[in-house]
């Protein structure tokens, strides 16, 4: 099956040109705990990296982790907070994000996010997982 991938492998191109990679969205994968640490470093390395060090701004970043992604996939109830929409949240510390997985520890929880909501409902709070059911995989 098709699957939409694009690599984070564009990050550096940001200072040059934003047009290189117009969205951002993790894909690492993991197989029995084990693969790319973006899978579970993306989006933290994304604002710790580039949004702190001014390459990019947090409203663009956010933009292009979210809006876009949804927008690309066609999912109209997904990446924003109108109403209607499916209340996808993410909360997070700005001070505090930052990715933490590597190649011997692909795994590694970031640090910095407080809280994730699917569908309103909290899926993680403290970076513990209390509700693993809550999402599913979308594929087109």
């Amino acid at each position: 099956m098709p699957f939409y991938n694009i690599s984070s492998d564009c990050y550096p191109y940001y200072a040059f040109s934003t047009r290189i990679c117009e969205t951002t969205y993790d894909d690492g994968f993991l197989h029995n705990e084990q693969g790319h640490p973006r899978a579970a470093g993306t989006f933290p390395r994304l604002i710790d990296k580039y949004v702190k060090t001014g390459k990019l701004s947090l409203y663009d970043a956010i933009n292009k982790m979210t809006t876009m992604q949804a927008k690309k996939l066609g999912l109209s109830n997904k990446g924003n907070l109108s109403k209607g929409s499916d209340a996808d949240i993410t909360i997070f510390s700005y001070d505090e994000i930052k990715d933490n997985a590597t190649f011997d520890n692909p795994i590694k929880k970031p640090d910095g996010i407080k809280y994730v909501l699917i569908k309103g409902s909290v899926d993680l709070k403290d970076g513990e997982i209390v509700n693993g059911k809550l999402g599913t995989s979308v594929r087109r």
